[in-house]
């Protein structure tokens, strides 16, 4: 949904306007951030007019590359991250520029951390006098909100550990359930390391604020605490994997052994009633009275021998 949010200062009030024109009847000095979601060219003409500005293209905000992720110049810092989208499995480039105290922010979707720094915002209109403190607000709640997808994570990895306990329950759902949630903790250790590497680039501009970094640092200091239990976790689910796989060759292992027992107990009566169905002209037994009770018997002894012995060895 294509959306212009124009966050400024009236008469020391907070208030939102989604009017671009409205951007350019206040004085530059209220306007305290701009957002972005999905505009259109001529929109994003009319900032980079207004505030001498660049607006990224979208390849741009996805490059990879430090010097693509961070952009300082005289009077304008640019950074751009990944931002999950909630309930799915993908991510949202995200461009931040700072200049002249104002945050502008582009992306292309609707994400709850935007909304949930809006209500922030206006909840506490004195702690956002800037738009470097809005910034700062924008990363702490996603930081905040990986932190929640880790821990929803967490509690599925043990509610499917738990189905590991009966062996007889094994089947490819569990195998794919498991490669899903290495994939999901994949992503999410790239986006916190992802902030972690523009937030370190943004701690060492002169330009930004020197009393909102150690704001910044202490979202550093939890990233690298998420980043360790996306660690624990995917350690944990590899050992989960070599659980199932591992639980997986017992079963067959024991399906092997099933087969392995009833061919040798079938091979020595096996052995004996091809040696009585030979088509040789002398053979005593042939003319016996009990030859033929005599080669079943001779049969059942065989496997009474051999799962005698089996038993014995705690074979079965």
């Amino acid at each position: 949904m294509s959306e212009f949010r124009l966050f400024y200062y009236d008469n020391s009030r907070l208030k939102m306007s989604k009017s671009i024109e409205m951007m350019k009847k206040i004085p530059m000095e209220n306007i305290l951030w701009i957002d972005l979601n999905d505009v259109t060219i001529d929109e994003e003409s009319q900032l980079e007019q207004f505030l001498k500005i660049e607006v990224q293209e979208e390849e741009e905000i996805e490059e990879i590359e430090i010097s693509s992720r961070y952009i300082e110049t005289e009077d304008t810092i640019v950074a751009n991250s990944n931002f999950l989208i909630d309930g799915t499995s993908e991510q949202e480039p995200v461009s931040f520029i700072m200049k002249n105290n104002i945050l502008v922010s582009v992306r292309n979707t609707d994400l709850k951390s935007f909304n949930d720094t809006t209500k922030k915002i206006f909840a506490n209109t004195k702690n956002y006098t800037s738009g470097f403190q809005v910034f700062c607000a924008l990363i702490e709640t996603r930081v905040e909100l990986d932190a929640d997808m880790i821990e929803d994570l967490t509690v599925e990895i043990t509610s499917l550990s738990k189905t590991l306990t009966n062996i007889s329950d094994l089947d490819e759902d569990i195998l794919i359930a498991i490669k899903n949630l290495q994939e999901k903790t994949m992503l999410i250790r790239e986006n916190i390391v992802d902030k972690q590497r523009v937030i370190s680039s943004v701690l060492r501009s002169e330009m930004f604020p020197a009393e909102l970094k150690p704001k910044l640092s202490m979202v550093v200091k939890d990233i690298n605490s998420l980043y360790e239990h996306t660690r624990f976790s995917f350690e944990r689910l590899e050992y989960m994997q070599d659980t199932f796989l591992g639980l997986l060759n017992v079963e067959q292992n024991k399906i092997i052994k099933i087969f392995t027992v009833v061919s040798v107990i079938f091979l020595p009566p096996t052995l004996v009633a091809s040696m009585y169905g030979m088509n040789f002209d002398f053979m005593p037994e042939l003319h016996w009275r009990y030859g033929y009770l005599w080669a079943i018997g001779l049969m059942l002894a065989f496997v009474a021998i051999i799962l005698w012995y089996f038993k014995r060895q705690k074979w079965i």
